[in-house]
Formats: structure tokens, C-alpha cells, sequence
């Protein structure tokens, strides 16, 4: 999936906390936010969808993370929390998308995600095809419907944006592999 989505996840994981305790969402949408991600910083540093993506591990701090802060429910503990919840559904949603490739859509690399746990690649399931594709869109979509019903402000706006950067890349995903080939290859 591609990172706007990934992003409007961790927004949406905001607005579940928000809806529970309003004075706690900014801090979840924020943590929500950086969560959804941080694991695809590992496009820069180490190997993609192995270095930072975690599907299995990540949930282990998540709930720990949760427990602290359900404790002490301070907005630090709250974005933590959510932040660690958001990138482990951000690893293990990874699985449900295509491999890592420059084409997914040609499905020449069937390993989705590292799963550290399983000492193993998870093989690509194909939910939705490949990063940009128009049910990658949708899925953005989808989960920032609750994000603008229940944030307003920069909240909702970061939102909008992100839904628009998805609906631009979309429109591009499969024009842009030949501009990258020269970079990856």
C-alpha cells in the first residue's frame, strides 16, 4: 500500500481514540500519524519492508504501549501507544498488498513483508494489487472518511491532502517506473 495510506490508517486509529476521549486525539492522530509511517523509513535506511516492518513484533510494544497508557492516559503515553499500533498494522497490512517491485502489478516478486517472528518473507496476497492502485485509493478513502467526520483543523486537512496525493499517484503509479529504473537499477 502506499504511504498516504498508511498514513490515513494511523489518522483513523487517532479518530478511534478521539471518539473515546476528545482531549486525547490530537496526540493519537499525531502518533497515529508517525506510526503509519515510520516503518517505510527503511526505504533509506537498510532493506525495504525488512529493516523497520515488523508484522509479527510490533504488536508485542503496541499492547505494551496501550497498557502504559490506558495506566496513564497522558497524551504522551496516548501517541506512543498509537503510534506503535500504527506501525505494526502499517508492517502487517503490508502482506496484504504485492511485492516489492518496481511493476507490482507484473507480480514478479511474491515477498510482501519480513516477518521477523517467522524468520521468513510473508508471501504478497494481492488484497489490493499493488501500491497506487485504484482499491489502494479507495482503501485511503475509506479510512479518511472517519478522520474528517471527527478532526477539524490541520488534522482534517493533512487528511484531504493525503487523500488528494494518493488520487495524483494513483493517476500516475504505472507512468512512473521508467523515470525510476535509471536510480534503481
Amino acid at each position: 500500500m502506499m504511504a498516504p495510506t498508511h498514513v490515513v490508517v494511523g489518522l483513523a486509529l487517532g479518530a478511534a481514540v478521539a471518539t473515546v476521549e476528545p482531549s486525547l486525539g490530537t496526540a493519537a492522530a499525531i502518533g497515529g500519524a508517525i506510526g503509519g509511517a515510520a516503518p517505510d523509513v527503511d526505504l533509506f535506511v537498510g532493506q525495504h519492508r525488512r529493516t523497520l516492518h515488523a508484522p509479527a513484533l510490533l504488536f508485542v510494544p503496541a499492547a505494551l504501549a496501550a497498557g502504559l497508557a490506558l495506566a496513564a492516559p497522558t497524551p504522551l503515553a496516548v501517541a506512543v501507544a498509537v503510534a506503535f499500533l500504527a506501525a505494526a498494522v502499517h508492517s502487517a497490512s503490508d502482506a496484504l498488498g504485492a511485492g516489492e517491485e518496481l511493476r507490482p502489478w507484473e507480480r514478479t516478486n511474491p515477498n510482501a513483508v519480513y516477518c521477523h517472528a517467522a524468520g521468513r518473507w510473508l508471501r504478497a496476497r494481492y488484497v489490493v494489487p499493488y501500491d497506487g492502485a485504484p482499491r489502494d485509493f479507495l482503501v485511503t478513502a475509506a479510512f479518511a472518511v472517519p478522520v474528517v467526520l471527527v478532526f477539524s483543523g490541520p488534522i482534517r486537512w493533512l487528511t484531504l491532502a493525503l487523500v488528494a496525493g494518493a488520487g495524483v499517484y494513483t493517476a500516475l503509479r504505472k507512468r512512473l517506473p521508467k523515470y525510476f529504473e535509471p536510480i534503481v537499477e
